[in-house]
């Protein structure tokens, strides 16, 4: 996996074949940025399935709840068939655009 850190966020790509792999590998390091506004960036990666999302369900709730951010970046996902309990877009630009609008929301209480 590839971390890019900034101090706004943090951008992890998979450098994995699969979705569980990285998601397994995301998992063991997960600790070392668990309070960290996360963009997950599969939008070098082919094939990636809606079931492969589903796996990051708990994460994004649980992001949320601790009052930090949770986005996945993927092409070719038909948003409307994604829990809007994740956040997922199709580019970069629209991922930092969801983490500011996160901000303004959690800055007015909601």
């Amino acid at each position: 996996m590839h971390i890019t850190k900034n101090k706004q966020f943090t951008q992890i790509k998979p450098e994995q074949d699969s979705v569980k792999d990285f998601f397994t590998d995301f998992m063991n390091r997960y600790s070392e940025f668990k309070n960290e506004h996360l963009l997950l960036d599969f939008s070098e990666k082919i094939n990636t399935k809606i079931q492969d999302l589903f796996l990051f369900l708990d994460i994004s709730t649980t992001h949320k709840e601790n009052g930090t951010s949770f986005v996945i970046i993927c092409q070719g996902i038909d948003i409307d068939d994604i829990p809007d309990e994740i956040n997922v877009t199709p580019t970069f630009t629209e991922a930092v655009d969801i983490l500011e609008m996160d901000a303004i929301e959690r800055d007015l209480g909601f």
